[in-house]
């Protein structure tokens, strides 16, 4: 199977060691991974304020970069969403028969914890990780994808771990992409509600697969100076006891060298994977 990552611009831009983490992953699983470095933003932010048509050139762009792949897998919710619920709707309105061939021929999108449990079949990724943990479910991965309890399957075979449950998991944390911009009060009492779940559940580490809530809702706890960190599923998933025993030696940036993907910026995740 060949299989590609579709890193998001987020990820990209602001957390490449996610990416890192997902190819970690997925080669420990026997996984060939590649990274088309032709990849561009996949339309969300677009589509959700009103540009559908600026969405256009980029549906046509993500069809072209994967069009030879089996399988697109995406460190995020909602860009998979987008992508399997929306570019179908761009290329409808947009009239253009030849692009909503292209969106029907392209390869099937996954969210990390769909393409694990469904397409690998595996819940017991290998991983060593002995924290406290705590798991958010983000909007677009729940009510858009339905991933379920993937993602809890997934943590709770990882050794070591403490997982506990987050109180009002379900509630939306609100952030929103750029409704956290246009309602900004409103998203950050939403994101107080979050925090104070996190807090109750006494975890050390806030857990999501999709790193835009846990930026909203990490921001919040980290001015108020909690200690708890935010981790992406996939930098859970991919530390193992070697890693964890490399972070214990360094003494600090335990969660960072928990996963062993502490670069940064975008080459960082070019350079782990490109073939």
């Amino acid at each position: 199977m060949r299989t590609a990552l579709f890193i998001t611009c987020f990820n990209d831009t602001m957390h490449p060691a996610t990416g890192r983490a997902v190819v970690t992953l997925l080669e420990r699983l026997g996984c060939t991974v590649d990274f088309p470095s032709g990849q561009t933003c996949c339309g969300q932010m677009h589509f959700n304020t009103g540009y559908q048509r600026d969405c256009v050139p980029l549906v046509r762009r993500f069809g072209e970069v994967f069009a030879d792949y089996d399988a697109v897998v995406a460190p995020s919710g909602s860009c998979a969403a987008m992508i399997r619920h929306h570019h179908g709707r761009v290329a409808e309105a947009a009239g253009d028969r030849e692009l909503q061939q292209a969106v029907r021929d392209a390869p099937p999108v996954y969210e990390l914890s769909e393409f694990l449990v469904d397409v690998l079949g595996v819940t017991d990724v290998g991983a060593y990780f002995p924290h406290r943990v705590t798991y958010h479910p983000t909007c677009h991965s729940s009510r858009m994808l339905g991933v379920g309890d993937r993602p809890l399957a997934l943590l709770r075979a990882v050794r070591g771990i403490d997982l506990v449950e987050l109180p009002d998991a379900a509630q939306c944390c609100g952030f929103g992409g750029t409704f956290a911009l246009k309602n900004s009060d409103t998203s950050v009492a939403m994101g107080a509600d979050k925090v104070r779940g996190v807090l109750e559940s006494r975890a050390e580490v806030l857990c999501a697969g999709d790193n835009s809530c846990l930026m909203h809702v990490g921001g919040l706890l980290s001015r108020l100076r909690t200690g708890v960190r935010t981790m992406h599923l996939a930098e859970i998933l991919a530390s193992s006891e070697h890693s964890a025993a490399q972070s214990a030696g360094e003494g600090s940036r335990p969660y960072a060298a928990a996963t062993g993907t502490v670069a940064t910026g975008t080459a960082a995740t070019a350079a782990r994977s490109p073939r």
